[in-house]
């Protein structure tokens, strides 16, 4: 099995002098990291710490997301955000999980022994509601579903028969499920974000989820 780490970032200068020289290339066969257009020297640090980066020529996350799959070439992906919400030294316990014979695996927020630290009352109840409806819908076992931070196969996307439009995970999480494919879940915290700001709406990112699991059951 090889694997690919899949590193999105903008303009994450303050988390990236902590996250990158924590990450060993020696856990997987390749990294691709993306960058979506900083202007902080994110770009500049990257390269001097030794990563190769690949700049996004679409704009966005989803496109970037899009962008970044198309590029991989080994069989599993790992997603990956530098900006402190994802533990690097999670990496080789995820790598060993798939090695177990599993199509994806989720580093999960909420599986017992982990925690997130970047809730808020808000965000923590969206993520189990949209967690549980899914589990209530399809049949399935998640505590989370939202999370970016997981391995996968790289031909999934062909082989569930969708492309990245909607919430990409949640998507994921729901066709595995009708699929009957093997996913397994580690815990894993999710820390503070270091420095910028996450560009994400609730209200959007909600409607999206929503729509993508309604789409998914009335489909």
């Amino acid at each position: 099995m090889t694997f690919t780490l899949f590193i999105l970032m903008r303009n994450e200068i303050e988390a990236l002098r902590v996250i990158l020289p924590r990450i060993k290339k020696e856990w997987v066969d390749e990294i691709l990291l993306l960058d979506g257009g900083s202007t902080d020297g994110s770009i500049e640090y990257a390269e001097s710490v030794g990563f190769k980066v690949t700049r996004q020529k679409s704009k966005g996350l989803l496109e970037g997301t899009k962008e970044g799959h198309r590029m991989v070439r080994t069989d599993y992906v790992i997603q990956f955000t530098p900006d402190n919400n994802m533990i690097p030294e999670k990496i080789p316990e995820l790598t060993a999980k798939v090695r177990e014979g599993y199509d994806m695996v989720i580093v999960s927020r909420y599986l017992k022994g982990a925690k997130s630290h970047d809730d808020n009352v808000i965000t923590g109840f969206g993520n189990w509601m949209f967690t549980t409806m899914v589990n209530v819908l399809f049949g399935a076992h998640y505590t989370d579903v939202l999370g970016f931070y997981r391995a996968f196969r790289t031909n999934l996307f062909e082989e569930l028969g969708f492309e990245i439009k909607l919430s990409v995970d949640t998507q994921l999480c729901i066709r595995c499920t009708k699929k009957k494919l093997r996913v397994a879940e580690i815990p894993g915290d999710e820390p503070k974000r270091i420095g910028g700001a996450s560009s994400r709406s609730i209200l959007k990112n909600g409607w999206i989820e929503l729509t993508t699991i309604l789409g998914e059951f009335f489909g």
